[in-house]
């Protein structure tokens, strides 16, 4: 339980860093100045803390979980002080590479290493702890950031997060304990530059395309052609290399396939409630920050409930599959119910929604990694758990781009139609003079600010329900995920028994040959070789 303080530690200290921006964000680019740059301050987290997690996750299989993840948090650390101590907007949006680095390593190990100290049937009310630390910083970041703005400065976002970085470090320092076999291994340097470089340029596009630069222009072609050019010589190169960081075998292996593709789509159905929700709340329904963080309290409540009893009746009963059927049948229709969403709703009726989405999402997530991390063997367990984890978070980046598109499509459909009214003049052909912050929004007069608020809100449904096919291919999919028995801490993984036979022969072999060789001089030969085989195995009656 102490180990798994630090592990929650370092989960939510992370995760907390990817949401407590969401206040503060406008204050930071008004001091920082570089408002046009505004994107990138997000998206460089984002970039490098997913496409490093797969190369965290098979680094920990090489030098060992433990040394991997106090290395993560050593980078997150340097990361935050970093960006606490940033004078410019470029200097910021660096160092903010610098943390999400760190980010990737935190959240990716946090789960290899739950996987390396419980064995699979106690697993379930363990992950079920460490998923609600995600629902938690999802209300939690927004509050802090506007709590921290409001009272000290926008740079304690960053040094709140150094005290609770330490304390994971000391606490895994302490009593972490985990037995890590050397072997020979050779680290996969051109595959990690490849897998960072395309994902990273796919990122780029899905992050700052009809932002920063139009969706059909040559930015976008040339880093999406670039991207899959790097992605397309990483698969070459991978199956190839003897260590690879995504070893190819994951993929002939249906429960890691299947997880993942489930584990995309709920990254876009959870990224889509974490991030729009907050706009229903504070353009459609006029509330502040702070009081919308508030708000979406039964989303996570619901999420933390159900991420915990899941996992705790996955380990009483040993099934598993159960939930993510469940989860992702109640998420589509959470999702669906919030596309109901209209400016006059009540704010209960949202609460409900929230509720229903929230109660979906707590029941997959870290299912889907239990699953996994269940169907690999332990050579694979950090590498297979990093890329579950990528793939959610790609999903997220995938649908928050392709949700952010549709917003903005559906806003310029309505809100050319808009009649100008007293003091907007022009708001009839000028719409992008009315896409300002919730405020300067409500402070339009009342005919055309109601009309945009309304215009958010259409637009919002088409939103919600682009979210729904997620959701919904996400559960077509787990319905053919296999239920494997989940294993106690002695049992391999089907299908991987062969191998550490395998393994085990071959490293008899190589003891045998250095002892014969060692004494080959010898001239009492059967003791040599009573040296080499062991003693007698003992009898079935033996206590041994």
């Amino acid at each position: 339980m102490t180990v798994l303080v630090g592990l929650m530690l370092g989960t939510l200290v992370a995760a907390l860093s990817q949401t407590v921006l969401a206040t503060a964000l406008p204050t930071i680019v008004g001091e920082l100045g570089g408002q046009d740059k505004l994107a990138w301050v997000v998206s460089a987290g984002l970039l490098t803390s997913t496409a490093s997690s797969p190369i965290w996750g098979k680094l920990s299989d090489l030098y060992g979980r433990k040394l991997l993840f106090q290395c993560a948090i050593g980078v997150f650390l340097a990361g935050s002080a970093l960006c606490g101590f940033a004078q410019g907007i470029e200097g910021l949006i660096g160092f903010r590479a610098v943390q999400g680095l760190g980010i990737g390593g935190l959240i990716a190990l946090s789960q290899a290493i739950i996987g390396d100290i419980v064995a699979p049937r106690q697993r379930g009310r363990y992950q079920g702890y460490m998923g609600s630390m995600f629902g938690i910083a999802t209300v939690a970041g927004p509050l802090i950031g506007g709590f921290l703005v409001d009272t000290l400065s926008w740079r304690w976002c960053f040094f709140v997060a150094i005290p609770i970085g330490i304390a994971a470090l000391v606490v895994t320092e302490r009593v972490l304990r985990l037995p890590f076999p050397r072997r020979e291994h050779a680290i996969d340097y051109v595959g990690a530059g490849l897998i960072f470089g395309g994902v990273s340029a796919i990122l780029l596009v899905l992050a700052l395309a009809g932002r920063e630069f139009a969706w059909a222009s040559a930015p976008t072609y040339l880093l999406a052609g670039l991207g899959l050019a790097l992605l397309g010589a990483a698969v070459w190169w991978e199956r190839r290399a003897p260590e690879p960081i995504i070893p190819p075998r994951l993929f002939a292996n249906r429960t890691f396939v299947l997880a993942s593709v489930a584990a995309f789509a709920v990254g876009a159905a959870m990224f889509c409630a974490i991030v729009y929700l907050p706009q229903y709340l504070q353009i459609v329904k006029n509330q502040s920050p702070t009081d919308s963080g508030l708000l979406t309290l039964p989303l996570m409540v619901s999420l933390v409930t159900t991420s915990i009893a899941s996992g705790r009746v996955i380990t009483r009963t040993g099934r598993y599959k159960p939930f993510p059927i469940a989860g992702l049948a109640l998420a589509s229709v959470g999702l669906f119910l919030l596309s109901r969403l209209q400016a006059d709703s009540s704010l209960v009726t949202a609460g409900l929604y929230m509720a229903i989405v929230g109660l979906g999402i707590g029941m997959v997530a870290q299912v889907l990694v239990l699953a996994v991390q269940n169907a690999v063997g332990r050579r694979d367990l950090g590498a297979a758990t990093s890329a579950s984890t990528f793939f959610r978070s790609m999903g997220g980046a995938v649908g928050v781009a392709v949700f952010g598109a549709l917003l903005s499509h559906r806003l310029r459909e309505l809100l050319p139609n808009l009649p100008a009214g007293a003091g907007a003049p022009g708001a009839g052909t000028d719409s992008g003079r009315l896409l300002g912050t919730p405020d300067a929004i409500h402070q339009l007069p009342p005919p055309v600010g109601d009309a945009v608020v309304e215009a958010f809100a259409e637009s919002l449904q088409t939103v919600f329900l682009a979210a729904v096919p997620f959701a919904l291919a996400g559960f077509l999919v787990v319905l053919f995920l296999p239920e494997l028995r989940l294993r106690s801490a002695t049992e391999q993984p089907q299908g991987v028994a062969e191998d550490v036979a395998v393994a085990f022969e071959t490293s008899l072999d190589e003891r045998r040959a250095e002892h014969l060789a060692g004494d080959a001089h010898s001239s009492r030969p059967e003791e040599s070789a009573a040296r080499v085989v062991g003693p007698a195995r003992p009898s079935r009656r033996s206590p041994g």
